[in-house]
């Protein structure tokens, strides 16, 4: 395995620890103190705080690191050093010295912490939760020139787990503040609680479903497999291989199954990503981009997860037949009117005459019922393209002000 490819293995390792840390709390401070070593992990600083959007015009800040006075009232998002982000205006903030950068400096910018504390690197990304910008993740540390390019995929990365985790805490949090102005009994206060754990609950629910279903069918079919080929007189390879695509298709369903769950709680491009990663080896390198900032998530529910297949089954072909050794998957809006979703890999590609045709099939009939044209073209391998006309109120907003 190469340095590149360590190095992501451990990144993933701890994407997940982060995200285990974030299912136990409920307050936004304590889960972000409960993360910080793990985000230091990754990118070191010594300033880091996640902003979240609050009241309209105003945003409120949680830090661990270095404490200033952006974490001890909210603040309004046009005195914010970091506005052009929160207003939506740049996908990421990157400098290498912030105490003279005029974005972050500029006059009625609080921007005291970063001058008294010499916070000079700094790094910004959105945190966003199924399209909706809800906030931001910020990395700060002293020296000039700390971050890079590489910093902002990376810092993306987090913030793309942090996200949804956030967001219900945040909820949670306002719902709390809100009721403290009136009576507020031990039930309500019950209830909110409840409300902060909701995703956790879902989430634990769905993995002991996943993992009944693993014991009672793949389990046991493996078991089953093993027997027959260990057997003093092992089963013919044809019947062997009926019964392995067997226990093949019953692991899809269940994998079918559980991450629509995913499309619902996180989002189509978290659930794509989830997929392509499960389908994919580790040899295998995978990448999915979000051009839209979350289109797909706005769409109605029956187009999103018809959307969602077509993609899935593609990922599928790749990984199963192509023999692909890169597999890229790209969410685009080229017009306002339209939206694009893209599997390339580099694979042998489709024979003229394959022997399962049904995946081709189901991709062609979903792109029929949700009115979407469908692409399959030969590319270095193979790309499929899916194309789906939206209305234009649904613009993205890139470059927008």
């Amino acid at each position: 395995m190469s340095h590149h490819d360590t190095k992501g293995c451990q990144s993933e390792h701890v994407l997940a620890r982060i995200a285990g840390r974030l299912a136990q709390q409920t307050d936004v401070r304590t889960a972000l103190m409960a993360i910080e070593r793990d985000i230091a992990a990754l990118i070191p600083f010594v300033h880091c705080d996640i902003c979240l959007l609050d009241r309209p015009g105003w945003v409120v800040s949680h830090e661990v690191g270095i404490r200033t006075r952006w974490s001890r009232a909210s603040g309004r998002i046009d005195h914010a050093p970091i506005r052009e982000l929160l207003f939506g205006q740049c996908d990421f903030m990157l400098t290498s010295d912030a105490t003279c950068d005029l974005r972050f400096t500029y006059p009625g910018a609080a921007c005291e912490p970063i001058l008294n504390h010499q916070l000079r690197s700094r790094v910004h990304v959105p945190l966003r939760v199924k399209g909706q910008l809800i906030g931001a993740l910020n990395l700060s540390d002293r020296q000039v020139g700390t971050y890079g390019a590489g910093t902002v995929a990376q810092a993306q990365e987090i913030a793309d787990v942090l996200a949804p985790w956030f967001h219900i805490l945040h909820l949670s949090d306002k719902a709390q503040r809100s009721g403290q102005g009136g009576a507020m009994g031990p039930s309500s206060e019950e209830g909110l609680r409840r409300g902060a754990l909701e995703l956790t609950q879902a989430m634990e629910h769905e993995r002991q479903r996943i993992g009944m279903d693993l014991h009672d069918q793949t389990l046991a079919d493996l078991s089953r497999l093993l027997r027959e080929v260990t057997a003093e007189a092992p089963l013919p390879r044809a019947e062997l291989a009926v019964h392995l695509r067997e226990t093949i298709t019953g692991l899809r369903r269940i994998i079918d199954e559980a991450v629509p769950t995913l499309l619902e709680l996180f989002g189509f491009t978290h659930a794509v990503r989830v997929h392509l990663e499960r389908a994919s080896g580790e040899a295998v390198q995978v990448d999915v981009q979000d051009l839209t900032h979350g289109l797909p998530d706005t769409l109605d529910t029956t187009v999103r997860s018809a959307l969602f297949h077509i993609t899935q089954e593609a990922i599928n072909n790749a990984t199963t037949h192509a023999g692909a050794g890169r597999i890229t998957v790209n969410i685009d809006q080229p017009t306002a009117t339209s939206l694009t979703v893209t599997v390339s890999d580099d694979g042998c590609g489709i024979p003229a005459a394959p022997a399962r045709q049904s995946g081709l099939m189901h991709m062609r009939t979903r792109a029929r019922l949700i009115s979407a044209g469908l692409d399959i073209l030969p590319d270095h391998g193979t790309t499929v393209r899916v194309t789906l006309r939206v209305p234009n109120q649904q613009q993205t907003g890139k470059g927008a002000a």
